[in-house]
């Protein structure tokens, strides 16, 4: 497999940033950590392992950039207004820096994959909902998709508002995104073991938005003994992958 260290200066968020890619050939995915992880995290705990044969065939080229979750979401000491502001700077970084690259690094010019596990779930969803003119397929393993979770009741602001998928998609009217969905592919899992009851919860409420929207999505619930970790995200990954694989959709 070939492996790539790279880093450069974001001007969005003032400062390097890190990231490894795997793979020679495919279409892109962009995996985001899980909570305040870094860009090692999903070499650490295998996933590049068991996402192998689809990155050895040439399915898909990963790429993995750090998260900045402890000077956003979980930065407590800040204001939750700011938080968002801070994610926001976050996600220029992802569109306009990271993704401007990979279109060069791996010559494609086509939607990407985003994906991740826990925290990065909620990013992955946040991100292809927010820009689904840069990724056309979200796997989301055990997320979190309101807000809420991260900062209570303070969705007046709007920055907040905007980052909390199951509001602003509840809201949606924009037929250019909502059209861009229904020709997506949209995969939510959560597991409904140990750990997974914030996600399950969050899992049922992104889903009824969805329905409600006739937004088509395949939401997957795992069984009572499918818990929140590693062990589980490396069995659901590849399984997805495959699916997606088998419909020619990779």
């Amino acid at each position: 497999m070939h492996v790539e260290y790279h880093e450069f200066y974001s001007f969005k968020l003032n400062r390097m940033m890190e990231f490894k890619s795997y793979g020679h050939a495919g279409k892109p995915m962009i995996v985001f950590p899980s909570s305040g992880g870094r860009f090692f995290e999903y070499e650490d705990f295998d996933m590049i392992e068991a996402c192998a044969p689809f990155i050895d065939k040439g399915l898909i080229r990963v790429y993995t950039p750090d998260s900045i979750d402890n000077e956003t979401w979980f930065n407590d000491a800040a204001w939750a207004g700011d938080r968002a502001r801070r994610h926001n700077a976050y996600d220029s970084y992802i569109i306009e820096e990271l993704v401007p690259f990979i279109r060069e690094h791996a010559a494609y010019s086509g939607p990407m994959i985003a994906t991740g596990c826990s925290m990065g779930a909620y990013h992955s969803a946040n991100f292809y909902f927010r820009h689904p003119d840069v990724f056309d397929t979200v796997i989301a393993l055990s997320g979190i998709y309101d807000a809420r979770y991260f900062v209570g009741e303070s969705l007046g602001d709007t920055d907040v508002y905007l980052n909390s998928p199951v509001d602003y998609l509840f809201n949606m009217t924009d037929h250019r995104y909502l059209e861009a969905y229904g020709r997506g592919n949209i995969i939510i899992c959560t597991g409904q073991g140990d750990w997974e009851e914030d996600s399950v919860r969050d899992t049922r409420a992104l889903e009824a938005v969805l329905s409600a929207k006739g937004i088509p999505a395949w939401i997957d619930y795992w069984g009572h003994d499918v818990n929140h970790d590693w062990p589980w995200w490396r069995v659901q990954m590849p399984y997805f992958l495959g699916k997606l694989h088998e419909q020619r959709k990779l």
